[in-house]
């Protein structure tokens, strides 16, 4: 294929306009929804397009995926930004999809960052989805389950797409190649360094291409180091307030748990690199050495204390390194959650025998006639004892002794485990005698 001529309809186009796919079959990566099994190729083929949402990344084909399914029904299509639409737009939709309808013909309303309109805008869609007016098709990089009414999510279905592949990208290079007639100037390594710099994002590795095809010099071969000068690094995909914070700091905690600390370095960089707040982070990490380390070291939730003030004081980029040395301390250490249970336990306990007052023996006798009343009768100081214990009962008289806390043998609670031991044999003798 030639190369566009100034008088090419081409010309001029950005290379994303070339490439945007004519047809289902030319959509990448969305062979789940759009193969031959896939649910909405037989909405299609079976022409009963339902309202749904589609849920991915920024790239992955939303918007091209609804004006195609359109286009392959008799179904008129208009497309909306909830970042650039109000009310106004909204009922000028309606009220058109409405005269259509009349007139026998049915409407898909796509609305692209669906998940931007208020809870009320939202319920406006609901009439018109419920009658029929319009078929809805809400694209959104957000979980629906958050972001979306739940009547709204209840007349649709939702469709999740996936990030492009490093296969799915590789074909859009080839096609790329194709129109504009030559080959990418890249060598191998280079050529795999573009799939990755794209991280499942269509529409960036297309901008990609098209830069290094305007930018490097005829006959020019550029290796991976000349790929990176050349090309602007994508920012990490991270939105601090909305879902994309809420998984990474999920998988940061669970790389913790799972004492995987290089990944659990990855995580906390990515968070940081996208501009999270590290005092948030910290934060998180302090919560981590309570919950998820506790009693098998520690010391871990002084080390998260130290860090958090190094942090406050130092600031970034040093103060990043506290950050670094607590996440590999945290992801090393020990782990237990015995506190955690142990607690929820207690509690459970407080709310079933929440009415019973302490034995008598342990009450405080301040005045004459709580003496006389037996507060304090029998205590025995347990450091004045032989083994500086006493084994008293310290439960209420009418609840059955429990056991909340139940640690495991692992770092400093193995320890514990043995003292608990120790006392219990005790008690068990000295209630005998």
């Amino acid at each position: 294929m030639m190369e566009d001529s100034l008088f090419s309809p081409l010309a001029g186009q950005p290379l994303a306009d070339k490439l945007r796919p004519k047809t289902l079959d030319e959509i990448v990566g969305q062979d789940h929804l759009l193969g031959p099994d896939g649910p909405l190729r037989r909405m299609i083929d079976g022409n009963c397009v339902t309202s749904f949402i589609l849920w991915g990344p920024p790239g992955c084909g939303k918007t091209t995926a609804a004006r195609l399914m359109a286009n392959h029904s008799d179904l008129h299509f208009t497309a909306l930004s909830a970042v650039f639409s109000g009310i106004a737009d909204l009922r000028k939709a309606f009220e058109e999809a409405a005269r259509r309808r009349e007139a026998g013909q049915g409407t898909l309303l796509f609305v692209d960052e669906i998940h931007r309109f208020n809870r009320a805008q939202q319920d406006g869609f609901l009439p018109y989805v419920e009658n029929g007016t319009v078929t809805l098709v809400g694209a959104t990089t957000e979980n629906p389950s958050f972001e979306l009414n739940s009547a709204l999510l209840s007349r649709c279905k939702v469709f999740v797409m996936k990030p492009l592949d490093d296969e799915a990208l590789e074909k859009i290079l080839v096609r790329a190649e194709k129109v504009v007639g030559r080959a990418l100037p890249l060598d191998d390594e280079a050529r795999a360094t573009l799939r990755e710099l794209a991280d499942g994002d269509g529409r960036y590795s297309i901008n990609l291409i098209e830069s290094v095809f305007n930018l490097t010099k005829e006959g020019e071969i550029l290796n991976k180091e000349k790929l990176l000068a050349l090309v602007q690094q994508k920012a990490p995909g991270y939105d601090k307030d909305r879902d994309g914070h809420y998984n990474l700091i999920s998988a940061l905690h669970k790389s913790l748990r799972g004492s995987d600390t290089d990944a659990a370095l990855y995580w906390a960089a990515r968070m940081i690199e996208g501009g999270e707040d590290p005092l948030y982070l910290l934060r998180r990490l302090t919560r981590f050495a309570m919950e998820d380390v506790s009693m098998a070291d520690p010391n871990a939730l002084n080390i998260a204390i130290a860090a958090w003030d190094a942090y406050e004081r130092l600031g970034s980029p040093e103060g990043d390194l506290a950050i670094a040395e607590l996440v590999v301390y945290l992801g090393t250490a020990p782990k237990s959650n015995s506190i955690d249970r142990a607690w929820m336990a207690a509690r459970k306990a407080a709310k079933q025998y929440g009415t019973l007052t302490p034995p008598a023996h342990i009450l405080n006798a301040p005045t004459k006639l709580m003496k006389e009343l037996g507060y304090g009768k029998d205590y025995q100081y347990d450091q004045d004892l032989p083994d500086a214990f006493s084994g008293q009962n310290y439960f209420p008289e009418k609840m059955p002794r429990q056991k909340f806390y139940d640690p495991p043998e692992r770092g400093f609670e193995r320890e514990i485990v043995k003292r608990l031991a120790y006392w219990e044999r005790l008690r068990r003798e000295k209630n005998r005698k």
